[in-house]
């Protein structure tokens, strides 16, 4: 049996670039536009990144760098790896 999920009919007002591209990505996955836009709304709203995430997130936004890698070759790549580690 399959659980009834209530919805409510609701109007947003969006630009029409934005419309035109919300439909092009719903006929993309072959959805309908009411469905492709719940669906993306739900994934936002539901999906928060982890504490360890988040730290990330802000330490990559801090602009401060854990180090360098050279990718001269593979053993420099791996070199420069383990330096940061």
């Amino acid at each position: 049996m399959e659980a009834i999920i209530e919805r409510k009919q609701t109007a947003f007002r969006l630009s029409t670039d934005l419309l035109k591209r919300l439909r092009a990505a719903a006929s993309r996955e072959n959805r309908s536009l009411n469905n492709y836009v719940e669906s993306v709304l739900m994934d936002v709203v539901y999906n928060e990144p982890n504490e360890e995430t988040k730290e990330a997130i802000k330490e990559a936004k801090s602009g401060k760098s854990s180090g360098t890698i050279n990718m001269k070759s593979f053993d420099t790549f791996m070199q420069s790896i383990n330096d940061i580690e």
